[in-house]
């Protein structure tokens, strides 16, 4: 009797279908049960500011004060602007800047002010267009 394979050796074909897909499921599966630690996260230790103020006379500069509810004023307290909107805050910083093209700017914010405030300060400043901008930080007495 003389058997004959039905199929050749040639025509043999691996499916790889199915294993992609199981590790693809695999790979979800991981992803969605790994819990991450907080322990991993990056700790830092912000600077104290210590040093003199400046005793050369400064160019007029503008004044940002965020206090602890997030309401903002230009320059000093007295000019409290009506609400806390973007472009609230744009229009108070044009009129006072005037006619100047970059004039510095200093945010002012109390140490509890909320970060969204300081941010939106930042951001208000970015889109009109000004570069030249820093923070002011009270003093600390030396600890000795």
């Amino acid at each position: 009797m003389n058997f004959r394979r039905r199929q050749s050796r040639d025509n043999l074909k691996v499916n790889l279908t199915p294993l992609i897909d199981t590790v693809f499921l695999l790979l979800i599966f991981f992803m969605m049960t790994t819990t991450f630690n907080k322990e991993s996260q990056l700790n830092i230790d912000l600077p104290e500011a210590k040093g003199e103020s400046p005793t050369t006379p400064q160019m007029e500069l503008i004044r940002i004060i965020v206090d602890e509810q997030g309401k903002y004023a230009i320059n000093d307290m007295d000019h409290r602007l009506i609400n806390s909107q973007l472009d609230t805050l744009k229009q108070a910083l044009k009129k006072a800047a005037g006619n100047k093209e970059n004039p510095p700017l200093v945010i002012s914010a109390d140490e509890n002010a909320p970060h969204y405030a300081v941010l939106k300060a930042m951001e208000a400043i970015r889109d009109l267009g000004f570069a030249r901008l820093s923070f002011e930080a009270q003093q600390r007495p030396d600890q000795e």
